[in-house]
C-alpha cells in the first residue's frame, strides 16, 4: 500500500507543478501582450507597466482567452490603432511562445 500512496503523492505533486507552470506562463503571456499593446498605443513605460497589469487582471473575468483579447482589442481600437481580432490573437500566440521560453529559462537556472 505504501508504494501506491507514494505514487499517488508523486502524481499529485506533478499535477500541482504543471498547473502552477500553466498559470505562470499564461500570466507572463498576458503581461507580454499588454506590453505589446501599450507600444502600439504609444504609452509611456510607466503607463505600459500599469496597462500590462490590467491585461493580466482581465484574464480573471472569464475562462479562456476571449476576455483578454476583447480588452486589448477594445483598448487598441479606442486608441485609434488599426487592428482586428485576428491580429490580437496572433500576437497572443506569439507571446505565449515567448512566455513559455522565458519561464523555462528562469526555472532552469
Amino acid at each position: 500500500m505504501t508504494q501506491f500512496d507514494d505514487r499517488e503523492r508523486a502524481f499529485e505533486s506533478k499535477f500541482a507543478h504543471d498547473e502552477e507552470m500553466k498559470f505562470r506562463i499564461i500570466a507572463r503571456r498576458n503581461k507580454l501582450l499588454g506590453q505589446w499593446a501599450a507600444r502600439q498605443m504609444g504609452l509611456t513605460e510607466v503607463e505600459a507597466d500599469s496597462y500590462a497589469k490590467d491585461v493580466v487582471r482581465a484574464d480573471f473575468e472569464e475562462a479562456g482567452d476571449h476576455d483578454v483579447i476583447r480588452k486589448v482589442l477594445g483598448d487598441l481600437t479606442a486608441a485609434g490603432v488599426d487592428c482586428d481580432e485576428s491580429q490580437v490573437s496572433e500576437a497572443l500566440k506569439h507571446k505565449e511562445v515567448e512566455a513559455r521560453r522565458q519561464i523555462i529559462e528562469a526555472t532552469n537556472l
